[in-house]
C-alpha cells in the first residue's frame, strides 16, 4: 500500500484541478462523448474524486498504475478528439456571469488539460520511484503492466 505523503497531496491536486478546470458543467457534456470505455471513466473517476476512502488506509499500487493509465488514455483522447474543435462544441449560456465562465472554461482548457497531464506525469513518476524502491532487486510492478508502455508519450503528447 502506498503512504506516502507526497503522492498523497498530488492525488488531492490531481482531483481538485480535474473537477475544477477540466471536467466542470460547461466541458463535461462535450468530454463524456469521448471513446472511452466505462472502466477507464471509473478509474479516473476514482482517483479524481474518491480519494478520501483510500487516502488513510493507503492506496494499491496497481490500482493506481491503472488510474493513472486511464488518465493518460483520456488526455490522449481529449487533445486529438475535443481540443480542437472545443469552442464550437460547447454549448454557452447566451449571456450574464455563466457566458463569461463558459468562455473562461473553454479559452483556458487547452493549458488546464496540460497541467492535469503534467500532474499525473509527476504522479506516474513518483510511484515508478516508489516501485524501483520497494521492488529491492526484483522486478518493479510497473515492469508487467501493458497499459503503462503508451503512458509517458500520451501525457507528454509526442505522436
Amino acid at each position: 500500500m502506498i503512504t506516502d505523503p507526497h503522492v498523497i497531496r498530488l492525488i488531492e491536486r490531481i482531483g481538485e484541478h480535474y473537477c475544477t478546470n477540466i471536467s466542470n458543467r460547461f466541458v463535461r457534456p462535450v468530454l463524456l462523448q469521448l471513446p472511452l470505455e466505462k472502466h477507464l471513466w471509473d478509474a479516473i473517476e476514482i482517483l479524481t474524486k474518491e480519494m478520501e476512502q483510500y487516502q488513510y488506509q493507503g492506496f494499491d499500487l496497481q490500482e493506481l498504475y491503472r488510474q493513472v493509465s486511464a488518465c493518460a488514455r483520456f488526455v490522449y483522447l481529449t487533445r486529438r478528439d475535443i481540443l480542437p474543435t472545443l469552442r464550437s462544441r460547447v454549448t454557452a449560456p447566451p449571456s450574464g456571469v455563466d457566458k463569461v465562465f463558459s468562455d473562461m472554461a473553454v479559452h483556458n482548457f487547452g493549458s488546464n488539460l496540460k497541467v492535469f497531464a503534467d500532474l499525473v506525469n509527476e504522479l506516474y513518476l513518483r510511484l515508478v520511484e516508489l516501485d524501483k524502491r520497494q521492488a529491492g532487486g526484483h522486478r518493479p510492478l510497473y515492469l508487467t503492466i501493458p497499459e503503462l508502455a503508451d503512458v509517458g508519450r500520451f501525457l507528454v503528447g509526442s505522436e
